[in-house]
């Protein structure tokens, strides 16, 4: 298929998306694209992820380094202008303070970053930043530093709220054996660079679980303001009370037969697990990429890493049951795919998924039944060649002046 080709079963709107950059790479842009694949609009900055707001402004950050994160979280408008804009969380002893933001955030009100009906962002609200901190945790690591993975929130106003989770103090809720745990501690980190502190959880994906189904039947583990995160580097997933920081629902590390989530089927080094927001089909379910290749901790091998597997898929399953509601991807079908890294999964209300193979750059929408009704391949041609973070749909009442003409989704799944 060609870049921009669709049928009528294609969910149309726009698409942003970001590539993931560094310092050596500041010409990198977010883009947005209309379904025959044209880019209409670029901004100065990028993201991880990139995040684009009714009325063009985008969040994304600036001043990237591999080790200490992004200098400058920001908020761009559709004319250039920075808005808002947040680098005083860190400065990991180089006297640059940082927001030291990766792979993901929240802006207040939208809980994943994408369309939903009736959840809206609050406009100047607070920001749940995913962030890093370089801290020594003896139990973990010995007298070995470590990169721990910390959420916090800022306001409007640039100012901390007080909330803060740091993941190294919930060290026994993870679901390690003491195989795991060994692996951990002797662990030398990045093989290419052993001097870096170990990135011991690499967490990657991070939002509020907003108003669901289940808690809506009582099951306070689905409070809309607890928060879904996802480990690459030690395979689980898990929902973290916003009140006590307690991890109050797990999926992993152990995706074995005999244990509750055999039925899922094991995640390997995953990406933008997240709960289907309300107004959405599926609503309620974990939507999760699982990316595959070689990712965990224990066994006999130390490292590399196990468990591995070599294809991708986009895994839906129910929170409660932990049953696999729908796949995208297999070993050997028609749907195979692969990569290795970065990527994500979007649910469109159409009842389509919006799919980001991101180490290729290879964006493409899927219905139900697997039919693939869109796909896109970016040529951005970056320092990670056109390599894609994470892609959105976005509703054409989104885009000022909505300049293709496509039918606002507010008239089609609002009504």
């Amino acid at each position: 298929m060609n870049p921009g080709y669709k049928q009528k079963d294609a969910c149309e709107g726009y698409t942003v998306y970001s590539v993931p950059t560094r310092d050596s790479m500041p010409h990198q842009r977010a883009a947005l694209i209309n379904m025959e694949g044209s880019i209409i609009h670029e901004w100065s900055v990028t993201g991880t992820p990139a995040v684009m707001l009714p009325g063009g402004s985008l969040i994304g950050n600036r001043r990237v380094s591999n080790i200490s994160g992004a200098v400058d979280f920001v908020q761009e408008g559709w004319d250039g202008v920075i808005e808002w804009s947040f680098n005083r969380w860190d400065d990991v002893g180089s006297g640059v303070r940082r927001s030291r933001q990766h792979h993901d955030f929240q802006r207040e009100g939208n809980p994943v970053g994408y369309y939903a009906p009736g959840q809206g962002f609050v406009e100047k609200g607070r920001t749940l930043i995913l962030a890093n901190k370089n801290k020594v945790v003896p139990e973990i690591k010995g007298d070995k530093e470590l990169v721990d993975d910390v959420i916090y929130e800022v306001g409007w106003d640039g100012h901390l709220t007080g909330f803060e989770w740091h993941a190294a103090d919930h060290f026994d809720d993870m679901g390690f054996d003491e195989s795991a745990k060994k692996a951990i501690y002797v662990n030398e980190g990045d093989e290419n660079d052993p001097e870096r502190a170990m990135d011991w959880l690499h967490i990657n994906s991070m939002a509020s679980l907003g108003e669901n189904p289940w808690h809506d039947k009582g099951d306070d583990r689905f409070n809309p303001a607890n928060i879904i995160v996802g480990s690459r580097h030690a395979n689980f997933i898990a929902i973290i009370s916003r009140v006590t920081g307690k991890i109050v629902w797990r999926v992993g590390p152990d995706f074995s037969a005999g244990t509750p989530e055999q039925n899922i089927g094991q995640i390997i080094g995953q990406h933008h697990a997240h709960m289907i927001p309300n107004g959405l089909p599926g609503e309620g379910n974990i939507l999760v990429f699982d990316n595959g290749g070689r990712s965990g901790y224990g066994g006999d091998d130390l490292f590399p890493r196990y468990p591995s597997r070599g294809y991708s898929r986009v895994v839906e399953f129910d929170p409660i049951t932990l049953d696999r509601v729908w796949q995208y991807g297999t070993e050997k079908g028609e749907d195979r795919f692969y990569s290795h890294y970065i990527s994500s999964a979007q649910r469109l209300p159409n009842g389509n998924t919006l799919i980001n193979a991101g180490a290729s750059g290879w964006i493409f929408e899927v219905t139900p039944d697997r039919k693939i009704v869109w796909e896109y391949t970016s040529n951005s041609e970056g320092e990670r060649g056109n390599s894609v973070y994470r892609a959105y749909r976005v509703p054409p009442e989104w885009v000022p002046g909505n300049p293709a003409g496509y039918t606002e989704w507010r008239n089609i799944f609002e009504i």
